[in-house]
């Protein structure tokens, strides 16, 4: 009866503010992401916590917190950077195996098309670290995209520099 009382007077994840349960998800999605061990499922995760960092960085940006918003940026381009290598260590052939790959492309582009709507309202100085770490965020999606799709045109004649294109 005693113990019953105590459960239902702790407090439940609905009733912390917004911003711990948002702080709380991202811990809890980070903890999953680093100890899963599969790549392709690793780059599943990818997605919810790229949501759930971009959400904290965008909280951070709007609190003038640059500098925290900058480290939240670097570490999912460390974690999307350590996945596309881990998936590239298991897969072979991502055109004829894309699970994984797709979904950390998709993750990158999400990324990449919001980073750029905030660089945009950042001032001149501001902007500087988060465009370069965009650049970083940018290549790896290239990457990916060459890597899913080799044979398309565009890929075809970019290898062929001599060949004019059409």
């Amino acid at each position: 009866m005693m113990l019953a009382a105590c459960v239902s007077q702790a407090p439940s994840a609905s009733a912390l503010p917004p911003a711990m349960q948002q702080q709380n998800d991202t811990a809890a999605l980070r903890l999953k992401f680093a100890h899963e061990t599969d790549p392709v499922r690793k780059a599943k995760l990818l997605v919810p916590l790229g949501d759930a960092e971009f959400r904290d960085m965008q909280k951070e940006i709007s609190s003038d917190h640059l500098e925290e918003a900058l480290v939240i940026v670097r570490q999912y381009r460390d974690e999307a950077n350590s996945c596309k290598k881990a998936l590239e260590e298991k897969v072979a052939d991502p055109e004829k195996h894309p699970n994984g790959f797709k979904q950390l492309q998709i993750s990158l582009r999400q990324w990449l098309r919001r980073l750029s709507d905030i660089i945009v309202d950042l001032a001149g100085d501001e902007q500087k670290p988060f465009v370069a770490l965009r650049e970083d965020l940018e290549q790896m999606d290239r990457q990916l995209i060459h890597e899913l799709f080799p044979r398309r045109p565009e890929a075809e004649q970019e290898s062929q520099p001599g060949k004019p294109k059409s």
